[in-house]
């Protein structure tokens, strides 16, 4: 079963749930036990390889969360 991200109307906060993708209406909230649950639009990350692979630094923080490394590095 794949975990699905959820926002919940009632006490507007997001949670993680473990539950079938048909089978999700009516899974309750962790935090206040409503059912008032929307499910998001959730991002995944895929790697295919090991740090050897990954690109090299290109030195622009705007292109590189870990551009102060300066080498090669695994997402």
């Amino acid at each position: 079963m794949p975990i699905y991200e959820f926002h919940c109307a009632a006490c507007e906060r997001d949670s993680e749930v473990l539950v079938r993708s048909t089978d999700w209406e009516g899974t309750r909230c962790p935090h206040c036990g409503s059912s008032r649950l929307r499910k998001k639009l959730s991002v995944f990350a895929s790697t295919s390889g090991g740090a050897d692979n990954a690109p090299a630094c290109s030195g622009d923080p705007s292109s590189c969360s870990r551009c102060d490394l300066g080498r090669a590095h695994g997402y």
